[in-house]
């Protein structure tokens, strides 16, 4: 009985030490608090910007907007830093920041801009519901993302269909087709994700401004060597530029066109068939169907770049001759655009052939804003 009364009073005398120490250990510090989400970008009824960062330890942050030149943001006592734009036309515009000589994404912004060289963000203006890429109350088509190994490319790859708004792939009713390219840098998305070419087909077609049709985005590169040589290493690199344009050719014509012809109800005929697209994807619709008009009779070009001189080399056996199968070549391009010369030579060189073809030249630099408005403009001259 004492050995027990022992044991338990240790043991009571333990407990109570246990519980002693405890109570004197401070208790840990709750951790740190993240900062206050930032308000940005902040749209004002006037249409102006005012982008925040915050970035206490960064020496300079600039802002890079689509369409502009980098401008400074100025730092507060808080350490973020801010800037303020003049009145925006409605649109969508893509912005990313820069800290300290380093591209960066917007961590308190959640809407994305991919690109597989420069991803980034962007700020939405809002636009009178009239605006093509505008969400409209309207009947909305749908967008399907298809994937398959390549031959051609030897890699696995991507690309997106968008059918119209009452597409049913049981009926009997059969559409033309839109083929339509992204430019360098972008992926297979670029068209949805930033040029929103699906709520502009939406609005067209409620409108009556444009034909029901099918449009087809396919990944733009023969080889994915094109984007790893990035932005600087492209000029420098003809031969794998050149390598890439030809098996993306390859690609589409023998597996993506196979591909969709088997899987959606479009019209199999050259005269319900149309190629566009914008930047390299302008290069790459010229390329692809001007050299095969046996299968396009509609093509397009947004600000087309790569398309070197001469221009006979490029297009062999084109002439006057093929006005008798075209029924619609339209080169467009933005006056500020470092591509308008490379353009207007072309339109030039192609009125010299006898080759006839619409020249649209609209206000604008090598961004989105224009392409939109390319798209808006050309989809409706479609399958007419």
């Amino acid at each position: 009985m004492k050995l027990q009364s022992t044991f338990l009073a240790f043991s009571l005398f333990t407990l109570s030490t246990v519980a002693m120490a405890q109570q004197a250990k401070p208790a840990p510090a709750p951790p740190p608090q993240p900062p206050p989400r930032l308000n940005t970008p902040e749209v004002h009824s006037d249409n102006s910007v005012t982008f925040r960062f915050r970035a206490p330890n960064a020496q300079e942050v600039k802002l890079a907007r689509e369409g502009t030149e980098p401008v400074a943001m100025q730092k507060d006592d808080q350490g973020v830093w801010t800037v303020n734009t003049a009145p925006l036309s409605p649109d969508y515009y893509g912005y990313s920041i820069i800290m300290d000589g380093v591209r960066s994404l917007d961590p308190n912004n959640s809407g994305l801009v991919p690109n597989l060289l420069s991803p980034g963000n962007f700020v939405h203006v809002p636009s009178p519901p009239s605006l093509p890429w505008e969400l409209n109350d309207v009947p909305h088509g749908e967008i399907h993302h298809h994937f398959y190994r390549s031959a051609v490319a030897n890699d696995d790859r991507d690309f997106y269909v968008y059918t119209p708004p009452g597409y049913d792939p049981s009926a009997k009713t059969t559409y033309p087709v839109l083929y339509l390219l992204h430019g360098y840098s972008d992926d297979a998305s670029g068209w949805t994700e930033v040029g929103r070419a699906n709520v502009i087909l939406d609005n067209l077609i409620a409108q009556g401004k444009a034909k029901s049709m099918i449009v087809v985005m396919p990944l733009g590169y023969g080889t994915m060597e094109m984007v790893r040589v990035g932005w600087g290493g492209l000029a420098s690199s003809p031969d794998v530029r050149e390598r890439s344009f030809m098996k993306f050719r390859d690609a589409l014509l023998t597996e993506v066109m196979p591909k969709v012809q088997s899987e959606y109800r479009v019209i199999q005929d050259r005269n319900s068939r149309a190629i566009a697209g914008l930047s390299m994807g302008g290069a790459e619709s010229l390329r692809t169907g001007l050299n095969a008009l046996d299968k396009f009779a509609w093509i397009g070009a947004f600000s087309a770049g790569g398309l070197p001189e001469p221009f006979e080399k490029t297009f062999p056996d084109l002439s006057s001759k093929a006005n008798e199968q075209i029924h619609l070549l339209w080169i467009a391009c933005g006056t500020e655009d470092r591509l308008i010369t490379p353009n207007r030579n072309l339109r030039e060189w192609l009125k010299a052939k006898g080759v006839q073809h619409v020249d649209i030249e609209t206000p604008g630099m090598h961004t989105w804003m224009v392409w939109r408005r390319n798209l808006s403009e050309f989809a409706g001259l479609l399958f007419r």
